[in-house]
Parts: C-alpha cells; structure tokens; sequence
C-alpha cells in the first residue's frame, strides 16, 4: 500500500498545478434559461386554421435575440420534416394530409445557438378520416358515398372527379390496411373490375388497378378478398387465387384449384392476430365437398405436400406433424358431402377459446338446409393457435320459414351462436343453441326493401364491441336508400326493441364497410 501511495502523489500533484495554471481562462455565465408552457396537444382539420400562443418565462430580452421555429414530423417517421411557422405565435392554414404528427416549437439563441425545443401531439383530420363507406348502385354504376364521424355529414359519390374510370356492377367495399399497400389501403370490387383507392381522400391512380396484382395473364375480377396469416385469397369467376404478402410485395398467381371449379366464397380464421400458414376453406362445387388450402404444405420443409387438401387430409397432415393437435370438436361425425353450399361468411365467434374463429357454411340438400360451423387454425400452431381444424357446430335449419329463399340475405354475429336472415324487409334470427332450430322475428321496415346485412368486423381496439351491431341497408319503392345501425352488444342480439342510428340519402346500398383511423 504504501508503494502505491508513492505512486499516486506525484500524479495527484500534476494535476493539481495544472488546473491552478488554467484559472481564469473561462468566463462563466448564469444562464437566464426561457421556459416554454401553455401548449397542449391539437387536433384539427384540414384548411382549418391552427392558431398557438405559448407562454415563454425567463430568458434575455428583447425578442430579437431569438428565432423561433414550429415543426412537424409525421408521428410513424414517414417524410421529412415540415417547417410551418417561423414567428413567436403560430397561425397555419392547415395543409397536411390526415395523419398523426409531432409538433415541435424550438427558440435558439441567436448569439449562441443554444436552443430551447417544447413538443405536442398534432392530428390532422378531414371529413373523410373516419366513417361509413356506403357503397351503391346508381343506375347500375358504382358509387361510394360516406357518412363522416368527424363531422356527421354525409357525402354522395366521393369518388366524383379523382380520374377512376366508371365502373359497373358494384360488389364489395374492403378495407385490407395490414395486407396492402399502406397508402391505398381499400379496394372496391366490381363486374367491371377492382381497385385500390387511396387512404386519405380515396384518390386514384392507375396503378391502384387490380391489374398491377397480377402475375398471370388473366384478368381477374374478384368477388371477395379474403386475408389471413401472410397472404389473401380471392375467388375470380370459378378459380381461386393466392397472394403472399410476407416480406414481399406478393403478385396473385395461377388458380389453386387445379381440377375443380370453387364456389364464392372462402373460409378462414379472422380471430387469430398470430397466424403463420393459414388454412383456407374453398368449396369444390363440381363434387359437392369442402377443400383446404396451404401454401406452405408445397415448400421444401414440409417435404412439397400438395396444398390443395381435402378435409380428411388436411386432418391427417396436421396429426402426422403434431399427433393431437389436428382436429377438435365433434360436433359432427363426417365432412358433408353432396350438398350445394349457399352462403359462406367468417366470424370472430369461439366458443372453445381456441383463437379460431367460426367459419359457418350454409347448405342445401333439396328442401332440407343445414349449418355447419368449422374453424381453421395455423398449420405450423406456433402462435394463437394450437389446432388445425375444428368441428364447431352442426345445425337443422330445415324448419325455419323461408331461410333458401334465393332472395334471402345472411348475417353471423361474432357474439354469440346466432345467425341472421333477411327477406324483402323483415329480419329474422336464429338461436343456434335450440334444437330444433326455429327463426324469430326481429323487425320489419314498411315499405322497404333490405339490399345489405352484415356485422361490420372492426380493427382498432377501442372500436371492437361494436363489431356486434347490425348493419342493415335498405331501399325504398322510390329508390332511396337508408343505412340503419342496430346496437347489439348491450341488447346481446335481440333487435326487437333496438332503435337503430339511421342515415339518409343513398341510392340502392350494395356493401357498407367502417373506415376507421389508421393513424
């Protein structure tokens, strides 16, 4: 120790005399810091004026000796930085495009560039931010109309003018922002043909045709777009196609099924956040069966098993991978076959907790008419789900009125074991837990016709309890056409008693779909 002690000294001493030569060659000065409040988070509208007076307390003046600056930057870091004011107080006419910023007001000290920074969140809105898509046929033409939740308004054909070519025979109006492109994230499906259409205002380009998603040299027209896992299926005409999404930007390819003509619809699993290889359920109409598809069954690692399955394969697959976790339920001994599949549609509804939602099916065999609810799961089960397959439910339907008339439109609640029919303007429901199963009226709209019916399926999570409210559109003896939203979580799906939100002033509705935020 004390060898190190004679180490240490002369060291401490040097230092010592060199900061005693050093003093004086500093000049301190006690910084008179401003202090920057009174600004606070700002939502506004576009082409609205955004007016701010911060308080600032302290520092030197006059005013002068300081510049000011108010930026913005996009909250997801997309773009670059945008200077919008460059005075003490800010008055903007807002010009950005709907998003959610950061809004940053930074003083510097002109003599020495020292600078003081205070931030708020901005959100930028329009009347086209959030609300229904109302998608009509006017005449036979497509029209999209919008009821805004920003300001209540409601607005006819908001496509009006943005370059889109008319196109006829409206289908389907989708909103797909996880599985697209971020800046045209909805599509509209027609006879005519699909789009895109853009995220803020539904602009147009021509590369948002759905020609620019195509590898083959077939021209598809969709019926529907259905997303799972890292890809999408439509069903154009008879063929079914496939588009990967994961990592890339996925082109639709040949049809998937090979010897069979596929029915309009597909199944698959839209609870699930988590899902890796996605089963999808197509209907063979040619041989009256369900079939599965996989893409990832065709890669190496699973030794190039065929994708297209039938639904004993699927299930033997899924056992020889992991023994156990192939099938679950029993709700019915065997796969149908032989019957005509009327109606297809895909709900969040699990009563097993599986994280596989029911995908009920509606079928016919003559008179008689019976439901099948099948769930579809991941075949690699390394996230939400941990089977591949799943027997839901089985139901008669045979005994309730009218329920194969062709006109007759369907409904499936995510909330509990209910399904919903609409003839001419009376609503049914049926209880799928009664056996037999009988239909109840729910309501009826005098005078008026039901075009549209359905359970809007929402993203956002402050969003999701109404993703158990009925949507229904309707169509008078005139040709107007009313939008009628039926609370359903709090009434638990009896509609008899509800009073609906009505909206005015479309033609005949086709599809509604909720824009939600997506920033």
């Amino acid at each position: 120790m004390r060898k190190l002690v004679h180490i240490l000294l002369p060291a401490v001493l040097l230092i010592a005399c060199a900061c005693s030569q050093d003093l004086g060659n500093y000049e301190y000065v006690t910084l008179d810091e401003p202090v920057i409040s009174g600004l606070q988070d700002q939502e506004v509208f576009t082409q609205s004026r955004l007016q701010l007076t911060p308080q600032i307390d302290g520092g030197e003046y006059p005013e002068e000796k300081y510049a000011f600056e108010w930026m913005v930057l996009n909250s997801n870091s997309v773009g670059e930085p945008v200077i919008i004011g460059t005075g003490r107080n800010l008055d903007y006419e807002v010009t950005l495009a709907p998003g959610a910023y950061v809004l940053y007001f930074t003083i510097t000290q002109k003599e020495t560039g020292l600078y003081w920074r205070s931030s708020v969140s901005l959100t930028v809105s329009s009347s086209l931010s959030e609300g229904w898509m109302v998608l009509c046929s006017d005449g036979g033409c497509a029209r999209l109309d919008f009821v805004s939740a920003t300001t209540g308004q409601t607005m006819n054909d908001v496509l009006k003018g943005n370059g889109m070519p008319e196109l006829n025979g409206p289908r389907r109006i989708q909103w797909l922002s996880d599985k697209t492109d971020a800046a045209s994230p909805y599509y509209l499906l027609t006879d005519d043909g699909a789009t895109r259409l853009g995220r803020d205002a539904f602009e147009w380009k021509p590369e948002y045709d759905f020609a620019y998603e195509v590898a083959v040299s077939d021209r598809l027209i969709p019926s529907s777009i259905t997303s799972a896992g890292f890809g999408k299926v439509i069903v154009s005409g008879e063929d079914a196609h496939y588009c990967e999404v994961m990592g890339i930007d996925g082109l639709y390819g040949s049809a998937i099924n090979k010897d069979f003509s596929v029915a309009p619809f597909v199944g698959a699993n839209v609870l699930a956040t988590q899902v890796y290889a996605a089963v999808y359920l197509l209907y063979d109409t040619d041989n009256l069966r369900f079939m599965t598809y996989c893409s990832l069954l065709a890669t190496n690692d699973l030794g190039n098993l065929n994708p297209v399955s039938t639904m004993e394969e699927m299930g033997q697959i899924a056992e020889g991978m992991a023994p156990g976790s192939g099938v679950v339920g029993n709700a019915f001994k065997e796969w149908p076959e032989g019957k005509e599949l009327v109606y297809m549609e895909n709900t969040r509804y699990d009563p097993g907790n599986a994280k596989m939602g029911m995908t009920y099916a509606l079928l016919k065999d003559g008179r008689s008419c019976s439901l099948y609810g099948i769930q579809l799961g991941d075949i690699l089960r390394y996230a939400d789900c941990t089977y591949v397959l799943g027997k839901g439910y089985y139901g008669d339907l045979s005994q309730c009125r009218d329920i194969l008339h062709p006109a007759a439109l369907y409904a499936f609640s995510s909330l509990k074991g209910c399904m919903y029919y609409a003839l001419d303007g009376t609503v049914y429901r049926v209880d799928l837990s009664e056996n037999p199963a009988r239909e109840e009226p729910m309501f009826s709209l005098e005078g008026e016709r039901i075009t549209c019916m359905k359970f809007n399926l929402y993203c956002r999570s402050e969003n999701m309890q109404k993703s158990y409210d009925l949507v229904i559109g309707s169509v008078s003896g005139s040709g107007e056409g009313k939008l009628r939203i039926y609370e359903g979580r709090e009434s638990g799906g009896d509609f008899k008693n509800v009073e609906p939100q009505v909206y005015e002033g479309f033609a005949e509705i086709v599809d509604v779909e909720y824009k939600e935020r997506i920033y």
